[in-house]
This record gives C-alpha cells, structure tokens and sequence, in this order.
C-alpha cells in the first residue's frame, strides 16, 4: 500500500556547489573507469572506518544529485509509490492546486479520496508528465 509520501529536499544553498562538484567529479570519473555495470562499490564514509558497500545504480543516482546540487539546484527525493497531496502535486507540475484538481477530475490524473482528501500517485503524476510533455 503507498503511504503519503515524505518528501527529502535540499534548497539551493544548502550545501557548498564547490565540494559537490568535487565529488560528483570523483564518482563519475570512478564509474567511468570501473564500467562493470553489476558491481557493488565500496566508499569510504570515514578513515578507518568499514567501508560502506552501494548498489552501482545507488551510486549514479547521488551522483546524479550531487551534480544539481553542484549546478546550484535545488533536489527533491520522492518514492516512487508515494502518494501525494494535491499540493504536492500542484508543486511537483508546476501548477496551480485548482488547475491539478481539474485534471484530477477531469480524468487526466488518476487519483484516490482519503475520506474528503484526494491523493495522487507520484508514478501517476510522472505518467502524466511524460505524455504531457510529448
């Protein structure tokens, strides 16, 4: 069942461009020289400490992140079978709430009722974005 999605954000400002960029340039020059796409990576969180074993997808996706970041963007993380507000959806398009309630009602968006509270799927809202944006 999804649960109302608790959405992990970083503002512009929020961390320094300068040290993401530094890192980001380290991890892709790392996943550039060891392509093997099935390995996990070891990082080292600490000296001396035991290093911290990812998923290589885990690895591209911060990587991913800490490029926005470096590029002075701000980074929303949001499970994919979050459910969201219609505020949060609203933000998440870029829209107004009563111009996503009438796609909502209109049928454009699937959604469901939480007794009078509308939810939003974010897969759904994604779907939605996708076509809209073809």
């Amino acid at each position: 069942m999804a649960t109302l999605a608790h959405v992990s954000s970083l503002n512009p400002g929020d961390v320094d461009p300068e040290t993401t960029g530094r890192a980001v340039r380290r991890i892709k020059d790392y996943l550039a020289a060891h392509p093997d796409s099935d390995r996990s990576i070891e990082v080292i969180v600490e000296a001396g400490a035991e290093a911290l074993v990812l998923p290589r997808a885990t690895v591209v996706l911060f990587a991913s992140v800490l490029g926005h970041l470096a590029e002075g963007h701000g980074v929303s993380v949001i499970p994919s079978a979050a459910e969201l507000t219609t505020q949060q959806a609203a933000d998440l398009l870029n829209v107004s709430r009563p111009f996503l309630i009438g796609l909502l009602e209109s049928g454009r968006i699937p959604f469901r009722t939480v007794g009078r509270h509308r939810r939003v799927r974010f897969e759904d809202l994604l779907d939605y974005k996708r076509n809209d944006d073809l």
